[in-house]
């Protein structure tokens, strides 16, 4: 479709908003934009910038304790491009989040890693590559 030029944002609903958000804002260094609460007074969504033009929102009480599995319909995961992969490893190191899948060069010959917030969503983290199936592709199309 013609027009769309990029994702806004990813929507997550969790189970604990303070739990979320201390892991979005202080471990994975998003800012918090803005909130909107319902009428009661009570949260309703959290905006959480990640760039200038894309945003995570967290939507609070969730009634399941854990996202889906991986095999499961719905949103898989979401995934952050990174610059240095290696560097953003070391810094969730200093903030003692673990990586849920170790690096590794994916099938995209893009190098990967991978880690889960605390209500089990995915995150993959993304460092694009010369030879990335992705770039290929795009160079065909404009070709």
């Amino acid at each position: 479709m013609k027009g769309i030029t990029n994702i806004g944002h990813v929507a997550l609903k969790v189970k604990d908003i303070d739990k979320s958000l201390a892991f979005y804002v202080e471990k994975m260094g998003f800012s918090e934009m803005f909130r909107l609460n319902r009428e009661d007074g009570r949260v309703w969504l959290v905006y959480l910038r990640i760039t200038d033009d894309q945003y995570l929102e967290i939507f609070p009480d969730a009634v399941q304790d854990s996202a889906p599995g991986p095999e499961t319909n719905g949103i898989n995961h979401f995934c952050l491009i990174v610059e240095d992969i290696e560097n953003i490893i070391r810094q969730l190191g200093e903030k003692n989040v673990a990586l849920h899948l170790p690096l590794k060069t994916g099938a995209d010959n893009n190098r990967q890693a991978w880690i889960r917030d605390p209500d089990g969503n995915r995150i993959e983290f993304m460092e694009m590559r010369p030879e990335a199936l992705q770039l290929k592709a795009i160079k065909q199309l404009r070709s």
